[in-house]
């Protein structure tokens, strides 16, 4: 590759998990144990069930289970966006909860400063900043759609800024910003490994056992228990939560709900105060714009630029597999994106690059189930929201297992899941064709065509 090319030093490891201080693996499972409580994955949805486990019952035996290490996957390969937002937005939850969106949207901002409470309390250093977002309109005509969606986000209770194309560039300078929606407080920035690497040392320090490398290897009923098989023994316990995102479940309806979606991302060497100057973002939102196929950028700590989205990718038969995380023409395109979006960074080497699995599902917000007559609870379809709404997840799940009548329980929100993907061919060819029609609306303006018209009928979607 020429010198000049950005992507020519560009580690293919994820920026978070790339750090001398990542803790050591913990141990695996060995042997037969008891649990009054199993948590399968050790990513967010996990590690904050264990922890509100812990914290509603001090003297439970719980016990995580990870498949590989804390933060593997989704919790530590996303952009560290965490929103209020268990909706997936305000226009998805006027679509899809009308109903209930009140008390979610309610719900979300108390779960939001509950994190934010979290995190002092157990002292957990993960670059935690209330910054709010930018919703970004990239072409003229997108101004409008936004200027209706403001005035939605703000009759539900949210606090929004209009900001027009001087405004927006006063912000963030980039030629292609036409205008955006500053929607203050309702999301923060966090370096997401470094956030569920807390949680963990927060969960061991009140007593919960973690294990990693232990794979569950099978989940069956034991008399009136649950049995949780690992490869190195077994746990006999009381309850189960799942917290698997996008993998393979025991639990075929989770199968059926979800579909393995790969995203794509970069991370530049750190900004140098020039550079930084020119593109100002002293207030340092997170962003992301208005298309079907859109992207999402944001600074980190250290004053890098994280750049991803855009071409999320499915594979056939739900394939989940190391060697899909590096994607050349993906990465190259985001790449070429990057510089269309900030030329005046020209010359900028990206310092990484990777990819990962998404849990989409067709309502593009989490949903919940039980199995096993109420001894196993799970949470799964976060659809790219997950670093805020997890620990409502973990709540709901806790409740469905001990407190299955409780008001969080009965919502319609919880209690209905989403339309299921069909099975393949037919789930790889409908995903295909909706992103290739995403792609086209996006040509032609925002026009949905046919396909799109139809599944917005079916209450159906696709998004990362």
């Amino acid at each position: 590759m020429r010198p000049e090319d950005p992507l020519s030093n560009a580690r293919p490891a994820v920026l978070w998990l790339d750090r001398p201080d990542r803790p050591a693996a913990g141990p695996p499972l060995e042997g037969d144990h008891e649990a009054d409580l199993v948590v399968v994955g050790g990513g967010f949805t996990g590690l904050w069930a264990a922890l509100l486990a812990s914290e509603r019952q001090p003297d439970r035996r719980v016990i995580v289970i990870e498949a590989e290490r804390i933060a593997e996957h989704a919790s530590g390969r996303n952009g560290g966006f965490c929103s209020a937002s268990l909706t997936h937005g305000v226009g998805n939850g006027v679509d899809r909860f009308a109903d209930e969106l009140a008390v979610l949207q309610q719900l979300g901002h108390a779960n939001l400063d509950e994190i934010e409470a979290a995190i002092s309390r157990y002292s957990i250093d993960c670059g935690f900043e209330r910054t709010g977002n930018l919703e970004i309109a990239t072409a003229p005509w997108l101004i409008e759609p936004l200027r209706e969606a403001m005035e939605l986000e703000r009759v539900n209770g949210e606090v929004v800024t209009w900001l027009d194309r001087d405004g927006v560039r006063a912000e963030v300078n980039s030629p292609t910003y036409e205008a955006a929606m500053w929607r203050h407080g309702s999301e923060a920035m966090v370096d997401p490994a470094r956030l569920a690497w807390g949680l963990a040392s927060a969960c061991r320090d009140r007593g919960i056992e973690i294990y990693e490398h232990s794979a569950m290897t099978g989940l069956t009923r034991s008399g009136s228990a649950m049995s949780v098989r690992v490869g190195g023994g077994s746990i006999r316990c009381a309850g189960v939560v799942l917290g698997t995102n996008a993998f393979r479940s025991p639990v075929k309806a989770i199968d059926r709900r979800i579909a393995p979606v790969y995203d794509h991302v970069l991370a530049t060497e750190p900004l140098t105060g020039d550079q930084l100057e020119s593109i100002g973002w002293s207030n340092r939102q997170g962003i992301s714009d208005t298309s079907n196929l859109f992207h999402y950028s944001r600074l980190t700590e250290d004053c890098r630029i994280l750049w991803g989205g855009y071409d999320a990718v499915y594979h056939f038969g739900n394939k989940i597999d190391a060697s899909l995380e590096q994607r050349d023409s993906t990465h190259r395109l985001l790449a070429e994106q990057f510089f269309t979006t900030y030329p005046q960074l020209e010359g900028l080497q990206f310092s990484h690059r990777w990819g990962g699995v998404i849990d989409t599902c067709t309502r593009f917000a989490v949903s919940f189930g039980t199995a096993f007559d109420g001894r196993v609870s799970y949470a799964v379809g976060y659809t790219g929201l997950g670093v805020g709404a997890t620990r409502f997840g973990a709540e709901v799940c806790l409740d469905l297992l001990d407190a299955p009548d409780s008001p969080l329980c009965r919502l319609d929100f919880v209690r209905r899941p989403p339309l299921p993907f069909p099975p393949e061919p037919f789930r790889w060819m409908g995903i295909t064709i909706t992103r290739k029609e995403l792609e086209r609306a996006d040509r032609n303006h925002g026009r949905r065509g046919l396909w799109l018209r139809m599944l917005d009928r079916l209450g159906l979607g696709f998004d990362s």
